[in-house]
């Protein structure tokens, strides 16, 4: 029988880059944007870093390769096509990464709550969830048009716990990229960060609490941020 240590703590993970491969089909949309404005397709890699910024920067990014007004890509009618077209192709090569199932279920099965804080709207985030079977592990997905402020804010972590049933003060994020490492510092939480996502940061400078190269990993990480938190906790009241 499973241990159920981790009940009372919430862990908030980061979507893209974190818990899904998903540069691939946003790269994807990107490309067949520019193909239809007549500009030249920009290389799957060069762009993944920019996946945190979202839809707008990653077009930005996509016109400033070409050499085409960026003041282009901030057509809001493009913007509607960038979404329509991603929504038709959302998981089409989007995998979870490795680990990633099997670590999911061990950390429920020892009684964490799992949220998703993300700055990739709702609606498309709970899609994409779905079509990869993933959904089913959290309490809650929450984009940034369910709190009162997006990460790097705090406020998007504390709400996306309280909104999974969790209490913030016991809980931790894992992500990628400067926005995660910023939103936990907000927030008070400690944060993993996984070395393989995407930004343009080296991830041993986003300043999280441990790093992680692997998902498989993250069990052991979050282990060692509870004992130090009980150690803390404990020396407090001696």
């Amino acid at each position: 029988m499973t241990d159920r240590d981790l009940e009372g703590w919430t862990l908030a993970f980061d979507l893209d880059g974190t818990l899904v491969e998903t540069h691939v089909d946003l790269v994807g949309t990107l490309n067949r944007m520019l193909v239809q404005k007549g500009l030249p397709e920009v290389p799957m890699e060069g762009a993944s870093a920019l996946i945190g910024g979202g839809a707008r920067a990653l077009l930005q990014h996509g016109f400033e390769q070409a050499g085409a007004p960026v003041e282009a890509a901030r057509d809001p009618a493009l913007f509607d096509a960038f979404i329509a077209d991603y929504i038709d192709h959302i998981a089409d090569h989007s995998r979870p990464f490795d680990g990633v199932v099997e670590t999911l279920e061990r950390l429920k099965e020892r009684g964490a709550i799992l949220v998703v804080a993300t700055n990739k709207r709702t609606d498309l985030s709970e899609r994409l969830l779905t079509k990869i079977d993933l959904v089913r592990h959290f309490a809650a997905v929450v984009g940034p048009d369910k709190v009162s402020a997006r990460k790097p804010s705090g406020a998007h972590l504390k709400e996306a716990v309280a909104m999974a049933g969790g209490d913030p003060s016991k809980a931790v994020m894992i992500g990628d990229a400067a926005p995660d490492t910023e939103a936990a510092r907000d927030a008070g939480m400690p944060c993993v960060v996984v070395t393989y996502g995407y930004t343009p940061i080296p991830p041993e400078d986003l300043g999280g609490d441990v790093l992680i190269d692997s998902f498989e990993d993250l069990e052991e990480a979050v282990d060692g941020l509870l004992s130090d938190f009980y150690v803390m906790r404990a020396l407090s009241k001696a």
